[in-house]
């Protein structure tokens, strides 16, 4: 580990939690170079829905590397991307009634793509306010960084993070609090000191935030709220999408159409950097290089990406696993709940993207600890890193959710009940 340590910048963050060389990777399976292995509940943050390594996914690429495949190639046009164009709005588009929508390849990363359509929202409507919300976490990048509502991140900043009104998300306050009427109140009154925005930036759930999901019908008053006031309506699906909740967008059952869609992380299906937005035809006024980046359409990407869509979204079994799955997670996860803290312990999230709020932030990091010392990878999200969250590959098989789920029990047990012997030790 002292290699790492003298050569690599301390911002480094995972390898604190998990210090150990990881050599291989196959499916849910984490394996270092001492032969150990571990359940890969973190999943590259969620950059590996597909899993480590899918053999289908890798013969495709190895295939596409043998015959000198483009790698490189700027924006021009290329066998791979074309055929990751046609079965992208094919298999995905298409049988969603999205077929207005186009595709724009940003530089390669999430923050990238949330970049180019909050710049692009601002082109179009003139307007340089954005609306986004409590605890939304959007990127790095400080347009991204302005958006995103974690203090640790925008600390970093170095600069005034302008342009954006805070708005509070669903159940922020409470499920008694009518969030989207207070935001209505605001941008109707001409004296609130809310500027017009150009957009609304949202997560459906909200990942690094602690994963807080929206209802269905808080979404479609948003998209409400939107059209009344004249905003585009900017779905951040990086983390959520690609089949994270149990359907390829994390809105599809919502009947909501957004104006724009950011997609990254798993995109690729193989953990290859790959960013897009998607736009309706009529809000793509860029003009020609007006934004670009040298690694826009990374041609290795759209080879998995078109391999990972052709095989798992061919029809909607792979998106009944996922919920099926889901569900079995969520059963595990809500056992702990019932014994180990029934007042203090309770699920979050949707679908495959869910974890349980702990106490606080220590607790939940001794637990992940716990975990990683017995075999599983799992990490925090949260305001508070109170949130044990699970991000596992959508791939894993029942038998590893079950020895994941017996691990995370022994986890909760430990650190419960050391709290529960040091309250009353102190009581005493």
């Amino acid at each position: 580990m002292k290699l790492f340590e003298l050569n690599e910048s301390s911002v480094r963050s995972y390898c604190r939690s998990f210090p150990v060389v990881f050599d291989q990777a196959r499916g849910a399976e984490l394996i270092t170079r001492d032969g150990k292995s571990y359940i890969d509940f973190l999943g590259g943050a969620g950059t590996l829905n597909y899993g480590h390594n899918h053999p289908v996914l890798k013969e495709a690429l190895l295939d596409y590397i043998d015959n000198d495949g483009i790698t490189h190639g700027l924006d021009m046009y290329s066998d791979a991307k074309e055929r990751f164009l046609e079965t992208f709005s094919r298999l995905i588009l298409k049988p969603r009634g999205m077929h207005d929508y186009v595709m724009q390849f940003t530089g390669p990363t999430g923050t990238n793509a949330v970049e180019a359509a909050l710049k692009l929202a601002r082109k179009v409507t003139g307007r340089s306010n954005i609306i986004s919300f409590t605890n939304g976490f959007h990127g790095c990048s400080i347009g991204a960084l302005a958006a995103t509502g974690n203090q640790h991140h925008r600390g970093a900043a170095g600069v005034p993070l302008t342009d954006v009104s805070r708005m509070p998300y669903a159940n922020y306050f409470g499920d008694k609090v009518n969030t989207i009427g207070m935001m209505d109140k605001l941008l109707g009154d001409p004296s609130s000191g809310i500027d017009k925005p150009a957009a609304v930036i949202v997560e459906v759930v909200q990942g690094e935030g602690g994963l807080n999901a929206a209802s269905a019908e808080w979404v479609r008053k948003l998209e409400k709220l939107c059209r009344k006031h004249g905003m585009l309506l900017i779905v951040d699906d990086i983390q959520a999408g690609c089949g994270r909740t149990g359907s390829f967008f994390s809105f599809e059952e919502m009947g909501i159409k957004p104006d724009m869609i950011t997609l990254s992380k798993s995109l690729s299906g193989f953990g290859l950097p790959f960013a897009m937005v998607l736009l309706r035809k009529e809000l793509d006024q860029w003009k020609p290089g007006e934004h670009n980046g040298t690694f826009r359409g990374n041609n290795h990407a759209f080879v998995t990406a078109t391999a990972a869509i052709e095989h798992f979204w061919r029809d909607d079994q792979f998106a009944k696993s996922v919920r099926a799955k889901g569900k079995r997670i969520a059963d595990g996860m809500n056992k702990i709940v019932r014994r180990y803290g029934p007042y203090s312990l309770f699920i979050k999230g949707r679908g495959m993207m869910i974890g349980i709020s702990c106490p606080d932030g220590d607790s939940a990091a001794a637990i992940c600890r716990h975990a990683f010392e017995h075999g599983l990878v799992i990490e925090t999200s949260g305001a508070h890193s109170e949130v044990v969250k699970c991000l596992c590959p959508l791939i894993i098989s029942e038998a590893q959710i079950d020895k994941a789920m017996t691990i995370l029990d022994a986890a909760f047990a430990a650190v419960m009940s050391e709290q529960t012997a040091n309250q009353a030790s102190q009581a005493s």
